[in-house]
């Protein structure tokens, strides 16, 4: 039997994989909005080192934000485990921005990407919470079929 804790660390880690597919879409194809993992390196005072933003957005995203959503999950206000998944994440991008402005540089979201940047980090988030919601849902749907031994009949 998986923890509500575990579950949400591996949600948050498939969730984390594909809006880091998304980023590097962004970053290699068109480069339009200023990188996510470039954001997160200069919050955490690292201006420029991409590798470290890859890894702390890598970490956040799998051990905080995905443990604290398997916390969270039954006290969310939705219904559906996509939306509580939206709205964890909506949150937690509402946190970064406070974040951001209370404690990050001001010059962040300047120049010709400002607006775009933060519709796209919205947007990476509400994937990244869709994802997120859909991967825990089915993790707790397979412990509650419980996993009959290989090979074996079903007892009903």
């Amino acid at each position: 039997m998986m923890s509500r804790v575990k579950k949400g660390i591996i949600a948050g880690f498939v969730a984390t994989v594909a809006v880091s597919v998304l980023e590097l879409a962004n970053l290699f194809l068109n480069h339009m909005f200023d990188p996510f993992p470039g954001i997160v390196a200069q919050l955490f005072g690292m201006p420029g080192n991409m590798a470290a933003g890859w890894a702390l957005h890598l970490v956040i995203g799998t051990f905080v934000l995905g443990s604290l959503f398997g916390v969270a999950y039954p006290r969310l206000p939705t219904r559906t485990p996509i939306t509580k998944g939206i709205a964890f994440a909506v949150g937690a991008w509402v946190g970064m921005m406070l974040l951001i402005t209370m404690v990050g540089d001001y010059r962040t979201f300047t120049g010709s990407s400002g607006f775009g940047t933060i519709g796209w980090m919205l947007a990476l988030h509400m994937v990244f919470g869709a994802v997120m919601g859909n991967v825990y849902a089915r993790l707790v749907e397979r412990e509650k079929r419980g996993s009959a031994p290989i090979g074996a009949a079903p007892a009903h």
